[in-house]
C-alpha cells in the first residue's frame, strides 16, 4: 500500500525520535510526581509534629523496600534489616519534633552499633546490612526534619532542597531520553547518560542559583550548593540502581505509578538531605 505524504512525515518524525525518548508511562509519572509534590510541600509547610508523622510513616514503607533489595534472608535476619531504620528513625524523629536535637544525634549515633549487634546474634544475621540502613533511610528524614526545625534553615530550605532534588531528576530524565550517546554506568544503571547527568545538573545549577537568591543566598552560592546537591543526589541514584541490580530487580517497589517504589523515587534525597544538612549545619 502506498503511503500518504502525511503518513510519511509522521513516520519521518517518530524515526527522528530515538527510541529511549518515548515513554509509555510519562503520564504517569507527571500525575504521581504532581500529587507527591503537594503532599511533599503541604507536610514541609506544616512542619512540627505532622512532617515527623509523614516522614515515620515514609520511613516505613521505604525500611520495606530497603528489606526487599537486601535478597533473600531467613526471617529473623529479615527482621532486623526491616526494624532498624525504623526503630532508630522514630525516636530521632520525636526527639527533633520536641526540640531535642542533642538527643536525636546520640540515637543515630548508637543505633547502628547496636543494631549491628543484634544482627550479630542471629542466624545468618547481616550486621553490616542491618547498620546500613540506619545511615541510609533513618539519619535523611532525620535531616529534613532537623532542617526544617532549625530556625535558620526552616520550610523554605527544605522546600528549595525538594526543588532542587526534583529539577536535577527531571532534567536528567529529559535530557538522557532526548539526546542519548554514552551511558554513564553500564553495568549499574545502562539507561543513564552522561548527557543526563550534565543536563541535570546544569538546570539545577541554573533554577537552584535562581531560587536561592529567596533564601537570601546570593547566586553564586546557591548556583554551587546547587551543583553539589545536584551531583550528590544523581550519586544517590545509582547507589539505589546498584542495589536494584544486586537481586536483578527492576524497581524497588510498585508504590507509585509510574515512578515504582518509595525508593526508587526518593533515593537522590536519601543522600542529598544529610549532605545539605552537613554542609549548612558547619557554615551558617
Amino acid at each position: 500500500m502506498r503511503r500518504s505524504p502525511n503518513m510519511r512525515v509522521a513516520s519521518d518524525a517518530m524515526a527522528l525520535v530515538p527510541a529511549s525518548a518515548r515513554d509509555p508511562v510519562l503520564g504517569q509519572r507527571i500525575a504521581s510526581g504532581v500529587v507527591l509534590a503537594i503532599l511533599a510541600t503541604a507536610a514541609v509547610l506544616a512542619g512540627g509534629a505532622w512532617l515527623a508523622i509523614a516522614l515515620f510513616l515514609v520511613l516505613i514503607l521505604a525500611a520495606l523496600e530497603w528489606t526487599r533489595l537486601a535478597g533473600p534472608l531467613p526471617d529473623p535476619a529479615r527482621l532486623c534489616v526491616l526494624l532498624a531504620p525504623i526503630l532508630a528513625g522514630g525516636p530521632a524523629l520525636a526527639a527533633l519534633a520536641l526540640g531535642r536535637t542533642a538527643l536525636a544525634g546520640l540515637v543515630l549515633a548508637t543505633a547502628p552499633i547496636l543494631a549491628a549487634g543484634v544482627a550479630a546474634l542471629v542466624p545468618q544475621g547481616r550486621p553490616q546490612r542491618t547498620a546500613a540502613g540506619i545511615a541510609y533511610l533513618a539519619a535523611p528524614f532525620a535531616s529534613l526534619l532537623w532542617l526544617r526545625s532549625d530556625p535558620r534553615f526552616g520550610a523554605q530550605v527544605v522546600l528549595w532542597l525538594l526543588f532542587v532534588v526534583a529539577t536535577t531528576d527531571t532534567a536528567a530524565y529529559a535530557a538522557g531520553r532526548l539526546i542519548g550517546g554514552a551511558r554513564l554506568a553500564p553495568t549499574i544503571s545502562p539507561g543513564k547518560t552522561w548527557a543526563g547527568l550534565v543536563g541535570g545538573v546544569a538546570m539545577a545549577l541554573l533554577l537552584g542559583g535562581a531560587s536561592g537568591i529567596l533564601l537570601g543566598w546570593s547566586f553564586a552560592r546557591a548556583a554551587a550548593l546547587a551543583t553539589l546537591v545536584a551531583v550528590v543526589a544523581q550519586s544517590g541514584d545509582l547507589f539505589e540502581s546498584w542495589l536494584k541490580r544486586q537481586i536483578g530487580a527492576k524497581d524497588s517497589g510498585t508504590l507509585v505509578p509510574g515512578h515504582g517504589g518509595i525508593l526508587d523515587r526518593i533515593d537522590g534525597l536519601l543522600i542529598a538531605a544529610p549532605f545539605l544538612a552537613f554542609v549548612l549545619a558547619t557554615t551558617a
